[in-house]
């Protein structure tokens, strides 16, 4: 016989958001939105492939050693090598190369609505491989989020006629960042977080450790204090507390949550890169910015749960 009193009960409400987990996204909403004119400073003197070789390098190291003091195991699962490899190929290789040769193309706000795009592609790429239902929320997002893209582009054809393969190498970067987490899902490694992170950047960092003096024999040891400040603001807060703490949200927090903690980075960004970098911001900027907002916030819309039924 069913129990008609807990059939017809209301799902239970979703609980608050902890401090905790509200302090997470706030100080990675910071720290992730104040890097882009971070890292503008530190590419006026460091090449490309120097500047990420130490990034990676120096995370990779204090992710590990945060590993061995809270004894998790280092070792990458039997038969998930190839598989980390390939996340790592996309979130680490081609984020990292192609999102900072197009910074030095382009100013550091517009370069950084431009990367957190990585919703837009994402959501196609989930409903062709992961079979995800695209609802109506989600579609219009889609049309909303390449509306901002044309008006950010729209505003200033003539300024950006001169560096357009900096917009292409920003937008694959972004396209990099989502086959990454595409494949995050799809391959769903078994690993703690703190580790994944770890021999991501190991992984992903070869080809940049290989090359960066192969390419770039620059003289490391002439660059001014500002840069390698910018270098090590990297290495510390973004490539060991923000990768950290975006994979403990995201296993604290539902998806849709720890998703829209993004969409505030570009804000700070933008305006970021105002007061460190003088950059003056025009409207198609903030036309772009509203737009793109809007898309990840109907994308990221929670679909509505059917009436419990009687």
């Amino acid at each position: 016989m069913t129990d008609r009193s807990a059939a017809t009960a209301p799902a239970a409400a979703q609980p608050p958001i902890s401090a905790y987990a509200l302090t997470l996204l706030a100080l990675l909403t910071l720290f992730w939105g104040v890097n882009w004119p971070i890292m503008k400073i530190a590419l006026q003197e460091i090449p490309v492939f120097t500047f990420r070789a130490g990034c990676l390098g120096g995370g990779a190291l204090g992710l590990f050693a945060i590993a061995l003091w809270k004894r998790m195991p280092l070792g990458i699962p039997r038969g998930y090598g190839w598989k980390l490899a390939a996340i790592s190929l996309f979130t680490i290789t081609g984020w990292n190369v192609f999102v900072l040769y197009g910074l030095g193309m382009l100013p550091a706000g517009r370069t950084t609505i431009l990367a957190f795009t990585m919703p837009l592609w994402l959501l196609p790429m989930s409903a062709l491989v992961l079979h995800e239902r695209l609802t109506g929320w989600k579609l219009a997002g889609l049309g909303i989020g390449l509306l901002g893209l044309a008006v950010l582009l729209g505003g200033e054809w003539e300024a950006m006629a001169g560096e357009p393969l900096g917009v292409l190498l920003v937008l694959g970067a972004a396209i990099c960042w989502a086959i990454g987490t595409l494949l995050t899902k799809l391959y769903a490694i078994p690993m703690n977080a703190v580790p994944f992170v770890g021999w991501q950047m190991v992984l992903g960092g070869i080809p940049i450790f290989v090359l960066a003096p192969l390419l770039e024999t620059d003289r490391w040891f002439v660059y001014s204090a500002g840069p390698w400040l910018a270098m090590l603001y990297n290495a510390s807060i973004c490539f060991v507390f923000c990768y950290w703490a975006w994979n403990t949200l995201v296993r604290i927090l539902p998806a849709g949550i720890s998703g829209l903690s993004t969409l505030m980075i570009p804000v700070v960004g933008v305006f970021s890169s105002m007061v460190m970098l003088g950059e003056q911001p025009r409207w198609p900027e903030f036309a772009a910015l509203a737009l793109v907002a809007l898309a990840l916030g109907l994308i990221l819309k929670p679909a509505r749960q059917p009436a419990p039924q009687a």
